[in-house]
């Protein structure tokens, strides 16, 4: 007899909570002995691993150089930047004093070898353009922060579990994006520019502090092993020396979230407010530049003016949405020298970026004709192709004798003019005598001219 009584509320929700939880839980496969083992081997920056990032350091400069993702994403998939950056994060999460400092040695001869190597590329002058690859990287902001924190959990996880899922590591590699970074710093150095050089580092020191953050935490969290020592004074010292260091790691990441955050939120707070000016104004506005430490925002108007209330009434639409003491420096046509310059240097780059688009233009019609010129020598090969298989066999069926046929296409110059003469060279049997092999091909030249309609060809007996 079948058992109907119906389930209670709670084993209800009880199931539902181990269906659940069975899908979260890493810790069941978590494999802490290994994975202490991986990454303390993976730390070390000598040898293979240093002509290794070496190599994928130049790689992903000359990628930056050129703008070439593929060739920047190629280049993070082979690097080892990741070691010691785990070692950091797995040594605070077990209280392993040596292991720090090894990483943190490690990770020392990693930025040192890559600003060098980067440093090394870019002060060759012809690879000293500004790319857009480059500027990217000297920007960060809060979207950059929570790439960086879910690409290193994303990465323990992976490389803590009993069956590693490397498609996850590949793919932390290229999402947390820190080969850039350090190549733009040695732009910067090797070209005075501190910008890229500041921005890119600060972009490099988001993506180091949050993966080794992320590590400590999942170590935390799936209870890794602490380092054990025999003396109970030293084991408690390094406990807190380690502490100490995982809240100086975990503070400023605190900081920079929130001040990425904030930057972020006034940048497009801004661009709201001047999306709204044009709509509600009517006016074109160009050259919009933010800049959230001084709390100003700069742009340059064309058509009509703003007056001076308009423009306060803006400043304190800002302080409501909660940015009080904001400057919107307005550039319009009102006769002065600094507007006036601000205008011309506007309108010179307008024509600058008009020129290059006309540029543009003109290159790609050149490629559209190039490809059109493919297309035809492609579809005039394949017509040839087509002929010499039907004018072969029908030469075999004029002349059984006939073993094999060639076909070229012979260059000759008198150095006044190049003329293309259509070659066949045959082969006949043996058996065939030299005064036949020539009068036959004397009668397939002369049918071939007719057959192809040209005046000018050849038949060469082998």
């Amino acid at each position: 007899m079948e058992n109907n009584t119906p389930l209670n509320f709670s084993e209800i929700v009880k199931q539902i909570k181990q269906f659940v939880v069975g899908i979260f839980d890493i810790s069941r496969d978590s494999d802490k002995t290994n994975t202490i083992d991986d990454i303390k081997a993976g730390i070390y920056m000598k040898g293979a691993a240093a002509w290794v990032l070496i190599f994928s350091i130049l790689i992903a400069s000359v990628g930056l150089n050129t703008s070439s993702t593929a060739v920047v994403i190629g280049a993070m998939l082979i690097s080892p930047l990741m070691g010691p950056i785990l070692g950091i994060g797995l040594s605070l999460g077990i209280n392993n004093i040596d292991l720090l400092k090894k990483a943190l040695n490690n990770f020392a001869v990693m930025v040192i070898l890559s600003l060098l190597t980067s440093f090394l590329f870019f002060s060759i002058p012809i690879f000293q353009n500004e790319t857009q690859e480059l500027i990217a990287r000297t920007f960060p902001d809060v979207r950059d922060v929570i790439i960086a924190l879910s690409g290193g959990l994303s990465l323990i996880v992976a490389i803590s579990q009993r069956n590693k899922l490397f498609n996850a590591i590949a793919g932390v590699a290229i999402a947390t994006a820190l080969m850039p970074p350090l190549c733009t710093a040695g732009y910067g150095l090797a070209t005075g520019k501190w910008n890229f050089f500041g921005g890119a580092l600060f972009l490099f020191s988001i993506n180091t502090i949050f993966i080794a953050s992320a590590t400590f935490v999942v170590v935390r969290f799936l209870k890794f092993p602490y380092e054990e020592y025999a003396n109970s004074k030293r084991r408690k010292l390094l406990s807190r020396a380690i502490s100490l260091t995982a809240l100086a790691i975990l503070i400023p990441s605190v900081y920079m979230f929130y001040l990425l955050y904030k930057r972020s939120d006034f940048n497009q707070k801004v661009d709201a407010l001047i999306e709204e000016l044009k709509t509600e104004k009517g006016v074109l506005i160009l050259d919009v530049k933010k800049d959230y430490s001084n709390r100003q925002i700069n742009f340059a108007v064309i058509g009509k003016s703003l007056s001076k209330n308009e423009v306060k009434e803006f400043e304190q639409k800002m302080t409501q949405l909660g940015y009080a003491n904001c400057e919107f420096k307005v550039f319009q046509d009102n006769g002065s020298i600094e507007t006036m310059t601000k205008m011309k240097d506007i309108e010179q780059s307008f024509l600058s970026n008009q020129q290059l688009l006309v540029k543009k233009d003109a290159d790609l019609l050149d490629k559209d004709r190039q490809i059109f010129d493919l297309k035809n020598q492609l579809t005039a090969k394949k017509a040839t192709i087509m002929s010499f298989d039907q004018i072969t066999k029908e030469m075999k069926a004029l002349d059984a004798t006939i073993e094999e046929v060639s076909y070229a296409e012979k260059l000759v110059t008198n150095f006044s003019k190049v003329d293309t003469i259509p070659t066949f060279e045959i082969k006949w049997n043996t058996k065939v005598g030299t005064k036949t092999k020539a009068e036959t091909a004397q009668k397939l030249e002369n049918w071939l001219k007719t057959k192809l309609k040209v005046k000018k060809m050849e038949v060469k007996v082998d």
